[in-house]
Protein backbone atom coordinates (compact mmCIF):
# COMPACT_ATOMS: atom_id res chain seq x y z
CA UNK A 1 0.00 0.00 0.00
CA UNK A 2 1.31 3.37 -0.45
CA UNK A 3 -1.45 5.87 0.39
CA UNK A 4 0.22 8.49 1.11
CA UNK A 5 1.23 8.92 -2.37
CA UNK A 6 -1.99 7.30 -3.91
CA UNK A 7 -2.98 8.86 -7.50
CA UNK A 8 -6.33 9.14 -6.38
CA UNK A 9 -8.29 12.05 -4.52
CA UNK A 10 -8.23 10.49 -0.98
CA UNK A 11 -10.20 13.00 0.09
CA UNK A 12 -12.78 12.00 -2.25
CA UNK A 13 -12.84 8.36 -1.95
CA UNK A 14 -11.75 7.09 1.08
CA UNK A 15 -13.63 9.75 2.89
CA UNK A 16 -16.17 10.48 1.64
CA UNK A 17 -16.90 7.19 -0.31
CA UNK A 18 -15.55 4.51 1.77
CA UNK A 19 -13.35 3.10 -0.69
CA UNK A 20 -12.02 -0.42 0.39
CA UNK A 21 -9.05 -0.73 -2.10
CA UNK A 22 -7.57 -3.67 -0.31
CA UNK A 23 -10.84 -5.60 -1.40
CA UNK A 24 -11.55 -6.96 2.15
CA UNK A 25 -8.59 -8.22 2.98
CA UNK A 26 -7.77 -6.92 6.07
CA UNK A 27 -8.71 -8.55 9.11
CA UNK A 28 -10.72 -5.72 11.40
CA UNK A 29 -11.74 -8.59 14.05
CA UNK A 30 -9.85 -6.57 16.61
CA UNK A 31 -12.89 -3.95 16.47
CA UNK A 32 -14.97 -6.67 18.31
CA UNK A 33 -12.58 -6.91 20.90
CA UNK A 34 -14.25 -5.62 23.83
CA UNK A 35 -11.11 -4.27 25.23
CA UNK A 36 -10.50 -2.09 22.12
CA UNK A 37 -14.29 -0.69 21.51
CA UNK A 38 -14.19 1.74 24.08
CA UNK A 39 -10.95 3.90 22.85
CA UNK A 40 -12.37 3.68 19.17
CA UNK A 41 -15.75 4.78 19.41
CA UNK A 42 -14.82 7.05 22.08
CA UNK A 43 -12.07 8.65 19.72
CA UNK A 44 -14.85 8.70 16.80
CA UNK A 45 -17.55 10.25 19.33
CA UNK A 46 -15.54 13.61 19.82
CA UNK A 47 -14.86 14.22 16.08
CA UNK A 48 -18.79 13.34 15.78
CA UNK A 49 -19.34 16.00 18.64
CA UNK A 50 -16.99 18.63 18.28
CA UNK A 51 -15.35 18.10 14.88
CA UNK A 52 -11.97 19.89 14.17
CA UNK A 53 -12.75 22.26 17.19
CA UNK A 54 -10.36 21.15 19.77
CA UNK A 55 -6.83 21.28 20.74
CA UNK A 56 -4.94 18.47 21.36
CA UNK A 57 -5.08 19.12 25.09
CA UNK A 58 -8.53 19.46 25.45
CA UNK A 59 -9.23 16.20 22.91
CA UNK A 60 -7.07 14.32 25.50
CA UNK A 61 -8.80 15.70 27.99
CA UNK A 62 -12.28 15.08 26.68
CA UNK A 63 -10.74 11.50 25.54
CA UNK A 64 -9.69 10.33 29.25
CA UNK A 65 -13.05 11.77 30.93
CA UNK A 66 -15.02 9.78 28.11
CA UNK A 67 -12.53 6.55 29.43
CA UNK A 68 -13.35 7.61 32.81
CA UNK A 69 -9.95 7.22 33.48
CA UNK A 70 -8.68 9.29 37.01
CA UNK A 71 -4.88 8.63 36.59
CA UNK A 72 -2.86 9.70 34.20
CA UNK A 73 0.61 9.38 33.76
CA UNK A 74 3.24 11.97 32.41
CA UNK A 75 6.57 10.39 30.83
CA UNK A 76 8.69 13.33 29.93
CA UNK A 77 12.04 14.42 28.22
CA UNK A 78 13.99 16.74 30.89
CA UNK A 79 14.18 19.02 28.33
CA UNK A 80 10.14 19.40 28.31
CA UNK A 81 10.51 19.59 32.33
CA UNK A 82 9.01 23.20 32.85
CA UNK A 83 6.17 22.76 30.06
CA UNK A 84 5.30 18.81 31.80
CA UNK A 85 4.91 20.71 34.63
CA UNK A 86 2.75 23.09 33.40
CA UNK A 87 0.74 20.05 31.76
CA UNK A 88 0.76 18.24 34.88
CA UNK A 89 -1.36 21.21 36.63
CA UNK A 90 -3.57 22.06 33.79
CA UNK A 91 -4.54 18.31 34.16
CA UNK A 92 -4.87 17.86 38.05
CA UNK A 93 -7.03 21.23 37.50
CA UNK A 94 -9.67 19.10 35.78
CA UNK A 95 -9.60 16.69 38.07
CA UNK A 96 -6.92 13.79 37.18
CA UNK A 97 -4.42 12.84 39.67
CA UNK A 98 -1.26 12.62 37.41
CA UNK A 99 1.82 10.72 38.61
CA UNK A 100 4.95 11.67 36.16
CA UNK A 101 8.75 10.25 35.22
CA UNK A 102 11.24 12.52 34.04
CA UNK A 103 13.67 10.46 31.73
CA UNK A 104 16.43 10.44 33.41
CA UNK A 105 14.83 8.68 36.49
CA UNK A 106 17.27 6.38 37.89
CA UNK A 107 20.66 8.30 37.19
CA UNK A 108 21.93 5.33 34.66
CA UNK A 109 25.23 6.39 32.87
CA UNK A 110 25.51 6.33 29.58
CA UNK A 111 29.09 4.31 29.86
CA UNK A 112 27.02 1.39 31.71
CA UNK A 113 25.31 0.88 28.96
CA UNK A 114 27.43 1.22 25.72
CA UNK A 115 26.41 4.73 24.68
CA UNK A 116 29.14 7.73 24.20
CA UNK A 117 29.17 10.98 26.04
CA UNK A 118 28.26 14.09 24.22
CA UNK A 119 30.56 15.86 25.68
CA UNK A 120 33.60 13.31 26.00
CA UNK A 121 35.29 14.95 28.93
CA UNK A 122 32.94 14.62 31.31
CA UNK A 123 32.98 12.19 34.14
CA UNK A 124 29.45 11.51 33.80
CA UNK A 125 26.52 11.81 31.44
CA UNK A 126 22.74 10.91 32.42
CA UNK A 127 21.36 8.44 30.16
CA UNK A 128 17.66 8.16 29.03
CA UNK A 129 15.69 5.62 30.84
CA UNK A 130 12.35 4.50 28.90
CA UNK A 131 11.85 1.47 30.59
CA UNK A 132 12.42 3.09 34.13
CA UNK A 133 9.75 5.10 33.40
CA UNK A 134 7.20 2.58 32.66
CA UNK A 135 8.01 0.51 35.36
CA UNK A 136 6.98 3.83 37.95
CA UNK A 137 4.06 4.80 36.47
CA UNK A 138 3.55 1.28 35.50
CA UNK A 139 3.73 0.66 39.80
CA UNK A 140 1.39 3.60 40.36
CA UNK A 141 -1.58 2.20 37.97
CA UNK A 142 -1.74 4.92 35.60
CA UNK A 143 -4.85 4.82 33.49
CA UNK A 144 -3.81 6.43 30.60
CA UNK A 145 -0.27 7.11 30.31
CA UNK A 146 1.39 10.80 28.33
CA UNK A 147 4.30 11.08 26.22
CA UNK A 148 6.15 14.24 26.16
CA UNK A 149 8.82 14.66 24.11
CA UNK A 150 10.50 11.54 24.18
CA UNK A 151 13.63 11.09 21.75
CA UNK A 152 12.87 8.33 18.90
CA UNK A 153 13.42 5.12 19.93
CA UNK A 154 13.17 5.80 23.86
CA UNK A 155 9.26 6.96 23.05
CA UNK A 156 9.01 3.13 21.73
CA UNK A 157 10.27 1.42 24.43
CA UNK A 158 8.57 3.20 26.83
CA UNK A 159 5.42 2.49 24.40
CA UNK A 160 6.17 -1.40 24.67
CA UNK A 161 6.59 -1.62 28.78
CA UNK A 162 3.95 0.69 29.67
CA UNK A 163 0.89 -1.34 31.06
CA UNK A 164 -1.42 1.37 30.62
CA UNK A 165 -2.36 2.66 27.05
CA UNK A 166 -0.31 5.44 25.53
CA UNK A 167 -1.02 8.51 23.61
CA UNK A 168 1.54 11.35 22.65
CA UNK A 169 1.16 15.18 23.94
CA UNK A 170 4.15 16.19 22.36
CA UNK A 171 6.91 14.91 19.81
CA UNK A 172 10.01 16.19 19.98
CA UNK A 173 11.91 18.52 17.76
CA UNK A 174 14.90 20.09 18.98
CA UNK A 175 15.71 22.37 15.47
CA UNK A 176 11.81 23.24 15.00
CA UNK A 177 10.38 23.71 18.34
CA UNK A 178 8.69 20.63 18.72
CA UNK A 179 6.45 20.72 15.33
CA UNK A 180 8.01 17.73 13.12
CA UNK A 181 5.79 19.12 10.91
CA UNK A 182 7.38 22.42 10.03
CA UNK A 183 10.04 20.27 8.19
CA UNK A 184 7.14 19.17 5.74
CA UNK A 185 6.02 23.17 5.24
CA UNK A 186 9.77 24.47 4.58
CA UNK A 187 10.88 24.99 0.90
CA UNK A 188 14.42 24.29 2.01
CA UNK A 189 13.92 20.78 3.60
CA UNK A 190 11.89 20.22 0.90
CA UNK A 191 14.52 20.25 -1.80
CA UNK A 192 17.12 19.09 1.07
CA UNK A 193 15.27 16.06 0.63
CA UNK A 194 14.14 15.88 -2.79
CA UNK A 195 10.56 17.13 -2.72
Amino acid sequence: MKCAICKQDPKNKCDKEGFDCTGGKVDLSAYEEDVNKPYHRSSGNLQAEFGNKLTRLDELIKFAESMRFKKLGLAFCVGLAEESGILAKMLENKGFQVDSACCKICGLDKKDFEVPYAKPNKNFEALCNPVGQAAVLNKGKTELNIAVGLCVGHDILFQKYSEAPVTTFVTKDRVLAHNPLGVLYSSYYKKKYGV
